[in-house]
């Protein structure tokens, strides 16, 4: 098990964490890892990445001609 200590100088933050924990019945550090649980996702792996890419893809109707994303970055640079 890890160890982290946390300065937090934003009183209002604090306050706001400190009544989350509150809410939920929980310590402040309970609290903070929860919320560090949530906003951090697990790992993903690369096949789930390429399906995820896969399922986009067929999405796209296959007759829509795709803009190659260099001649969009060309333009938005010349603007």
């Amino acid at each position: 098990m890890g160890e982290m200590r946390i300065k937090i100088a934003d009183e209002s933050l604090l306050t706001r964490i400190n009544d989350l924990a509150r809410l939920h019945n929980r310590s402040i550090d309970e609290e903070v890892v929860e919320l560090l649980r949530k906003a951090v996702p697990p790992t993903i792996d690369r096949e789930s990445l390429y399906e995820a890419a896969k399922r986009i893809a067929a999405m796209t109707p296959k007759e829509v001609r795709q803009t190659n994303s260099v001649e969009i970055l060309r333009e938005e640079r010349d603007r």
